[in-house]
């Protein structure tokens, strides 16, 4: 059937400037009348300009509310500006993992990811819209500036606005535009790509027998929680019907618009439940996931935390436990930099390179490329290898049940024995959610003011019986080591002459107000300390930063909403 494209009048929005991972708004703001459509129209013309007619491009989603409308004007305006072919997963479902995998396998000119990841959904929760270069990884900030330049002179899009696709049904459907130029929309399974990537990376057979019991040992028990975002139909295929884990080891499988009514960030604040049921006793291995599965988190037997700083360094020092880097070799790892320092121990004997990157999974694409980094992660749960260009929640526990079946141990052993070989950088973060603006900006540029002036290095701050003297402070700055590019104030440092650090950021993810984080990183070389916890190691601290941020002074925020 023929289908004709039209024009649309338009006027730019204002705000349309996408963060780190996109643009992420309320849902009521996507839905006002042209609005996701000029952010479209912007990207499709910003991020592919004259490789735009003719190209195959992904989308997929979390699921959440608001998608299926999204993904019904994505075909639309790609049908109307020359899109050769979409690749669509069904219902408008998919990973993000599984997003950069599929443009990775197929070679695509990119893809078009709507979530707005560990964010709430439903009608008054929120939503996002962000684009994946070819490589599969964030679009660059050169990429996202181009992006908000268009939002703020747009004067019309282009859509075909009668076109309908049946998204639920797989296979290809093939439709004429304005007489001649073929469009193609196939419909995949969300799931198939990204587990077959999976089988080539990991020993399927020995995960396999971990989870079933074998050579003496007994079934290894575990609880998946995938939150009720996209990541239920990945449990229930790669961990339950390949690898033989048990059906009540999924809980809240089913991918819901609201996510349930819950918050899909995989912490010990919002995944309470998970917490709760592991700390029983049942269960060897606790995890859970985001709303696009990008991120995860491991607890162990009696819900032992594991942080994402400790998750990476464990995984780095156990890599050969996993056939895809016996193949591919170790190049580099990577962390950003409010990560807690426990992988730059393991770098440092291991002889491997490190880099420090600002937040934002987009830094460590480029040297992914350059073929100088297998390994990375950040402290906000996510951790990834090179096999994709995003951060990928069930990988992570793949390597964590790798490691388990390879080395014979449970988590909270591996943890032990990793600290007694490395010593504990003890980590936390305390997040002040929904902050009004002015006075987060005053605080902020207060810490600027400070770490600027030179008297500030050598200042001492006690507390109890701990006593931290400056050694360095700045506004982070990173010059990315492949393309020269420059990324100014990063984020608050304060560190101190033994290693411990301060770092202060506010968050450019959320929807509304602003999201204070405040990162304490500390090591302990002392094994008798090791099983001590993060909150009693680090109070000195907590209460050394808070003093000189006047944080609860100039906020008024006495507590943190979350702490991890």
């Amino acid at each position: 059937m023929n289908y004709t494209s039209g024009t649309v009048e338009t006027v730019p929005f204002d705000g349309q400037k996408p963060g780190t991972s996109g643009l992420r708004k309320n849902v009521t703001v996507f839905q006002q009348m042209n609005y996701t459509q000029n952010f479209v129209q912007c990207t499709l013309s910003a991020a592919l300009g004259d490789k735009l007619v003719g190209c195959t491009l992904v989308v997929g989603g979390d699921g959440r509310y608001f998608g299926k409308e999204a993904v019904e004007i994505i075909i639309q305006m790609c049908a109307a500006n020359g899109v050769s072919k979409l690749i669509i997963g069904q219902n408008g479902i998919m990973s993000t993992p599984a997003v950069s995998c599929v443009i990775r396998k197929y070679q695509t000119s990119g893809g078009i990811i709507l979530t707005a990841s560990h964010n709430p959904g439903g009608p008054n929760g929120d939503f996002g819209i962000k684009f994946n270069t070819a490589n599969g990884g964030p679009a660059p900030s050169a990429v996202t500036d181009k992006i908000y330049e268009l939002t703020k002179q747009i004067k019309e899009y282009f859509i075909c606005k009668d076109l309908t696709v049946d998204i639920a049904q797989l296979g290809s459907q093939e439709f004429k535009i304005d007489g001649s130029k073929q469009f193609t929309v196939q419909i995949i399974d969300s799931v198939d790509d990204y587990l077959d990537l999976m089988k080539e990376i990991f020993d399927f057979g020995a995960i396999k027998s971990l989870l079933a019991g074998s050579e003496g040992q007994k079934p290894l028990n575990i609880l998946v929680d995938a939150m009720h975002g996209v990541m239920g139909p990945y449990v229930k295929r790669v961990l339950c019907q390949e690898l033989g884990a048990s059906e009540e080891s999924a809980i809240n499988c089913v991918p819901l618009l609201d996510f349930g009514g819950g918050h899909p960030d995989p912490n010990l604040t919002y995944a309470a439940k998970l917490v709760e049921t592991v700390s029983k006793g049942h269960h060897a291995l606790g995890a859970a996931f985001d709303g696009d599965g990008d991120r995860n988190m491991i607890l162990g037997h009696n819900s032992f935390f594991v942080t994402p700083s400790d998750s990476l360094a464990i995984i780095a020092a156990n890599l050969d436990c996993i056939p895809y880097f016996k193949k591919t070799g170790v190049k580099g790892y990577a962390r950003s930099m409010p990560t807690g320092a426990a992988l730059d121990r393991v770098a440092k004997q291991l002889g491997k390179e490190l880099f420090e990157v600002p937040t934002g999974w987009k830094f460590f694409g480029n040297l992914m490329d350059a073929g100088r980094l297998s390994l990375c992660g950040e402290e906000s749960f996510g951790t990834g290898s090179d096999h994709i260009r995003e951060k990928d929640g069930l990988w992570a526990v793949l390597a964590w049940l790798s490691i388990m079946a390879h080395n014979k141990q449970d988590v909270h052993d591996i943890l032990k024995d990793h600290w007694g070989k490395y010593g504990r950088n003890f980590f936390t973060r305390y997040d002040y959610e929904n902050c009004d603006s002015t006075p987060a900006d005053k605080m902020m540029a207060n810490l600027e003011a400070l770490v600027a002036d030179s008297s500030f290095i050598g200042k001492e701050y006690c507390n109890g019986e701990k006593t931290y003297k400056v050694a360095h402070a700045d506004n982070f700055e990173y010059t990315d080591p492949i393309d020269g590019s420059v990324s100014k104030k990063q984020g608050i440092r304060i560190i101190f002459e033994d290693g411990s650090r301060i770092v202060f950021r506010l968050s450019g993810t959320g929807s509304s107000g602003a999201t204070i984080r405040m990162y304490i990183d500390s090591y302990e070389a002392e094994k008798s300390k090791h099983s001590m916890t993060a909150q009693i190691m680090l109070k000195p601290l907590v209460e050394i930063a808070l003093q000189i941020s006047q944080l609860r002074e100039l906020t008024g925020r006495q507590q943190p909403t979350v702490i991890t």
